[in-house]
């Protein structure tokens, strides 16, 4: 089976994570955790160049913003993003976010070399790059999503995403018609909470690996605790609370990715699947995807708050009209935001397939 259930609670206690932590001044958060493979981009454009501000791995160990990536007073790594700023060039969303960073402070190695990402164990060239596979582990709460969407039918409505697999947007490869290099996504986890529910629900989604303009590129969910984005009913007791703890490793071993999810309360979750061919989450053949998965591409993991509530309302799927000024005051006063804290964030190297 694909697919396992498992009752067990987490086997740690969260607030035993920072209960010890509390901070007398401001400090930067690679004073509490490790971003020596991490560079993190920003809703802003400080230097006013036109593009999304980013803050390489040198630069990180001594930074903080004091209202979108800071440490708060109980040690707890916080990631905002308003609806509404600067964005990077192919999205129409905001984000505080992580990019992993193989290469660490090497800038010899280019950020879209073989040397700063991951491949499957199926890869023709596996051998050229800085990994493959990898692990992320992370536990977290979110504090807060956006609550004002003009069309909340949409179902990026009310969600953030808060971990990635993103593979790599390669023109060459998609000039050489291989199949792949176009950009998409074989992991986002996500958390989404209805305005008028008490719980949100937490899923997963796998993306078709196709070309841009290809009407079966989609990205299929899987629920974890509660409901999957286009239901609308309340999760009630099986979802995930504002403010509740929840914690997911990805462990990507050879061409398997793993993923478990814990939270207290409720049942661990896991699921399998293998991402260099097209049999999904369910051991079943997905006929609409590409046969090889993402088996020519290379990867890298994300983490942190990638807000899903584009105010862009024209359409297509992923433009839900969520309101919001620019100004990060009255957006944060009007709950036009997103908001995320981590009490663990972890990068380890991939597990032996031996």
């Amino acid at each position: 089976m694909h697919l396992k259930f498992n009752h067990s609670l987490l086997a740690f206690s969260v607030a035993g994570l920072f209960a010890h932590n509390s901070l007398a001044e401001p400090v930067y958060p690679a004073e509490k955790f490790d971003l020596g493979h991490w560079k993190i981009t920003l809703p802003m454009d400080l230097d006013k160049n036109g593009k999304v501000d980013e803050i390489d791995v040198a630069a990180i160990q001594q930074y903080r913003h004091e209202d979108y990536f800071y440490v708060d007073q109980s040690g707890l790594l916080v990631f905002q993003a308003p609806n509404k700023a600067v964005t990077t060039v192919s999205s129409t969303n905001t984000r505080s976010e992580l990019r992993q960073m193989l290469r660490g402070t090497n800038k010899k190695i280019k950020t879209k070399a073989p040397g700063n990402n991951f491949a499957l164990q199926a890869h023709t060239s596996a051998e050229k790059f800085g990994a493959t596979g990898g692990i992320l582990q992370a536990t977290l709460k979110v504090n807060h999503v956006a609550r004002n969407a003009q069309l909340p039918e949409k179902f990026p409505a009310y969600s953030v995403v808060v971990g990635q697999i993103h593979a790599g947007k390669d023109k060459q490869l998609m000039k050489d018609n291989t199949g792949f290099g176009w950009g998409n996504e074989p992991l986002k986890i996500y958390y989404k909470k209805w305005p008028e529910h008490d719980t949100g629900s937490v899923f997963w989604t796998y993306e078709r690996n196709l070309e841009k303009d290809n009407p079966d590129r989609t990205d299929i969910a899987y629920p974890v605790w509660g409901n999957t984005w286009e239901n609308s009913q309340a999760p009630g007791d099986k979802g995930i609370a504002l403010g509740e703890f929840f914690s997911y490793e990805v462990n990507v071993k050879g061409n398997i990715m793993h993923l478990t999810f814990e939270a207290e309360g409720h049942p661990k979750m896991q699921y399998e699947i293998n991402l260099a061919d097209n049999v999904d989450a369910y051991g079943k053949v997905d006929d609409k995807d590409n046969p090889a998965g993402y088996a020519g591409d290379w990867h890298y993991f994300k983490a942190g708050a990638y807000n899903q509530c584009s105010v862009k309302d024209r359409e297509g799927f992923w433009y839900a009209g969520c309101e919001g000024t620019g100004d990060w005051k009255t957006d944060k006063e009007n709950g036009d935001y997103v908001s995320v804290s981590f009490a663990k964030l972890v990068l380890l190297p991939p597990a032996s397939t031996e």
